[in-house]
């Protein structure tokens, strides 16, 4: 991870997603990092090739088209509050921080804000959790089960 982001990671609790490599993709993150920072984003997106799908979306405008499908599809709006719910359970799981109570990431449940938590979190969820995570994977040009990595992880024998 810290190769990944060019910097140490504070309060990883976990790997939350991979690559088909073995990479780290996704990380876990204390809902209050070491220095006592209150930090919402549980999941958060590492891989490079996916952080860069993710940017390039956000840079063509993606998240106008994704937040005005939310605000005219009523079964889309549904899902996403629901991976709202889901996404605060998984985060509740870590620890209560009252100063990001009712806060997940991405703009969820009414909006949409960060492609990059939103796929995040779609990644480590799996696909049908989180409507708009889901979207933002299909429309990059980055794909889980396509390893771009520079250097494979171990596992990368059985992804070849």
């Amino acid at each position: 991870m810290r190769e990944q982001l060019g910097r140490p990671m504070r309060g990883v609790v976990g790997i939350a997603a991979r690559c088909v490599c073995g990479n780290p993709t996704v990380v876990a993150t204390e809902p209050r990092l070491p220095d006592g920072t209150p930090f919402p984003t549980f999941y958060y997106l590492t891989h490079p090739g996916a952080t860069a799908a993710m940017s390039a979306l956000e840079a063509a405008q993606v998240m106008r088209e994704f937040s005005e499908l939310l605000a005219t599809d009523d079964e889309v709006a549904t899902a996403y509050a629901a991976a709202h719910t889901a996404y605060l359970a998984d985060r509740a799981a870590y620890g209560e921080v009252p100063e990001i109570e009712g806060v997940s990431a991405g703009g969820m449940p009414s909006r949409v804000k960060c492609l990059h938590a939103l796929a995040g979190h779609a990644l480590a969820a799996g696909p049908g959790v989180n409507p708009i995570g889901d979207l933002a994977l299909e429309r990059g040009d980055w794909s889980p089960s396509r390893c771009t990595c520079a250097r494979p992880g171990p596992g990368a024998e059985d992804a070849a």
